[in-house]
């Protein structure tokens, strides 16, 4: 069975940083596809940030930047290092594992192409 779980969430101050973690289990997932998205209160889920297993990568116009996406996949885990956070970062984030590679946007923004999500870890950030 195919877990994923999320950690590193808090509250930050704007302009701070945050790095998320997600370790999964249940199968190898270096040859998987693993992106970030987040949802924001009363907004629709959205793609943040993605890592290939060609090592390729892939953000959101609005993270660009600010955000970098990392893996081990020794360890099974997805990075994602989050530096000079706005309020408006302010969301529930969840990892999430594809089996294609999802080259173009309009894939890998579509969340219908994910098998397997986290439960989402909560990011604040408010002075």
């Amino acid at each position: 069975q195919v877990q994923l779980v999320e950690s590193g969430g808090g509250l930050v101050q704007p302009g701070g940083s945050l790095r998320l973690s997600c370790v999964g289990s249940g199968r190898t997932f270096s040859t998987y596809t693993m992106g970030w998205f987040r949802r924001a209160p009363g907004k629709e889920r959205e793609f943040v940030a993605l890592s290939r297993s060609s090592g390729s990568t892939d953000y959101a116009d609005s993270v660009k930047g600010r955000f970098t996406i990392s893996r081990d996949n020794a360890r099974t885990t997805l990075y994602l290092q989050m530096n000079s956070l706005k309020p408006e970062d302010t969301a529930v984030y969840y990892c999430a594992v594809s089996s294609q590679p999802l080259s173009d946007r309009s894939y890998y923004e579509d969340t219908s192409r994910y098998a397997y999500w986290g439960q989402g870890t909560q990011v604040t950030v408010s002075s």
